[in-house]
């Protein structure tokens, strides 16, 4: 993540839920490097990303014998993308932009991040403290005159991917867990299971798919931690049960087509308007078929 520190900044709010805004500086001064990306007040994101894309590709040009390449702009991707090869293994390296911002958290966000029972209440207060990051991003739908139509305008959207590391990272009850000469869960382990189902089902259906990613995986993670918040309902040798009871959760969001935002929980991951209707279904199916069959995508052979 390339952050860009900015201070004195308005959010104003471009969705109903209060994921995406957009951003106006109180106060820029003549001599602000970003005064060059602001139109018509705001600061544009699409003018920003395009420059760090060309400083990417102009400063890969100056590498002698360069074997990096500049993989072409995905379309509504916040992250320009490198892929770095050498003695027969490719490398691929995102390399997103975000503006850090060091102010209060928007409102949508005060009825997230509902910790207290997993990791604390002050945890929760600490975190609020810090800054949050807003990145390059494609508004999936945008309202006018009442109704919400695609749209294909580059946004900033809201990222805690700082915050979301650190409750993994550490992520026990009891502050020791998983620490060298403590007792051990296996919360990572079954984020790692999960994400693996889906990258793998990516890779067998990948138009059908295109709409999942890992941070559903790991959404579905936080949640199930709120809902079992000790570590003793996450033990290591109950690895394959805890698993199970993830992907349980999992699919109930899909069924339901309902995974809120950790930080907003307003903002629908699932909404039907940004996760094809029949593809949902469709993952349903995959998933159920995989383990009526005791997941031979995992490769593992298994009686």
């Amino acid at each position: 993540m390339i952050t860009v520190p900015v201070e004195r900044v308005m959010c104003q709010k471009v969705d109903i839920e209060g994921a995406f805004y957009h951003i106006a500086f109180k106060r820029c001064p003549r001599d602000d490097p970003l005064k060059q990306f602001v139109c018509d007040g705001l600061l544009s994101a699409e003018k920003m990303l395009c420059h760090l894309r060309k400083l990417i590709i102009n400063a890969v040009k100056l590498l002698p014998d360069s074997k990096v390449e500049v993989v072409r702009k995905k379309p509504g991707s916040p992250a320009v993308t490198l892929v770095i090869g050498g003695d027969g293994v490719l490398i691929s390296l995102d390399m997103v932009l975000a503006l850090e911002v060091k102010q209060s958290w928007p409102a949508s966000t005060t009825n997230g991040l509902k910790i207290e029972e997993w990791l604390g209440t002050k945890v929760r207060t600490d975190f609020r403290r810090k800054s949050f990051y807003l990145v390059p991003k494609q508004q999936p739908f945008e309202t006018t005159e009442g109704d919400r139509a695609p749209s294909k305008k580059e946004m900033w959207r809201i990222s805690f991917s700082h915050i979301e590391k650190n409750m993994i990272m550490y992520h026990g009850n009891t502050k020791t867990c998983c620490e060298s000469g403590s007792s051990k869960c296996c919360r990572k382990s079954c984020l790692k299971l999960l994400k693996r189902l889906v990258e793998k089902l990516k890779e067998k259906h990948p138009r059908i798919l295109a709409d999942v990613c890992s941070y559903h995986a790991k959404t579905t993670l936080l949640h199930a931690c709120v809902q079992r918040p000790k570590d003793e309902m996450w033990r290591p040798e109950d690895l394959a049960g805890c698993f199970l009871q993830l992907l349980d959760n999992f699919t109930d969001h899909l069924k339901r087509a309902d995974l809120p935002h950790f930080f907003i929980p307003t903002y629908n991951l699932l909404d039907d308007r940004i996760f094809d209707k029949i593809n949902r279904i469709r993952l349903l199916n995959f998933i159920e078929n995989e383990r009526t069959k005791n997941f031979p995508i995992f490769g593992v052979n298994q009686k």
